[in-house]
């Protein structure tokens, strides 16, 4: 399991005086990204290769409170990935100081070519790299279809 500690300041909390949304978005984001710089996906890394992440799914559920000045940390754990390594789902925790579990997020994507805008597998050298990922005991294979899951589909607006 990967770790990150964050401390709660100012800027983090909402009009309840607790961690805001968007907040518990950004500390996963930045655990995400420092996960990714300590496995090789470091942005020169992704630069070289042409190729950045995109997600597709966010979805997060909150158990208990967090509040201003109190220490946190957010794990990270590879849920799933699929063969070809386009496609990746990771699991986040939030813990408080006491080891109590605060809130859990489940969030999938894939990797974008940056000069197509098109989805695309991993290189073989990234893909070896991301087999060796830290792992959820439910990890899965996933298929494009997985992906697909929620059913959900733009709709755009009649103009």
């Amino acid at each position: 399991m990967y770790k990150k500690d964050f401390e709660i300041r100012w800027s983090d909390i909402d009009a309840n005086r607790h961690l805001a949304n968007s907040a518990y978005i950004n500390f996963m984001s930045h655990t995400r990204t420092a996960f990714l710089q300590d496995h090789g996906f470091s942005l020169m890394a992704l630069g070289k290769a042409g190729i950045g992440p995109v997600v597709f799914h966010e979805h997060v559920h909150y158990f208990k409170e967090a509040f201003l000045g109190q220490p946190i940390t957010v794990s990270l754990e590879v849920s799933g990935l699929s063969e070809d390594g386009m496609f990746f789902k990771f699991d986040h925790n939030f813990y408080n100081s006491k080891g109590q579990n605060l809130a859990f997020c489940e969030i999938s994507g894939a990797w974008i070519d940056l000069h197509t805008r098109k989805l695309t597998g991993l290189s073989e050298d990234l893909l070896d790299m991301a087999n060796k990922f830290p792992r959820t005991a439910d990890f899965a294979i996933l298929t494009k279809d997985d992906m697909r899951k929620h059913g959900r589909l733009p709709k755009d607006l009649v103009l």
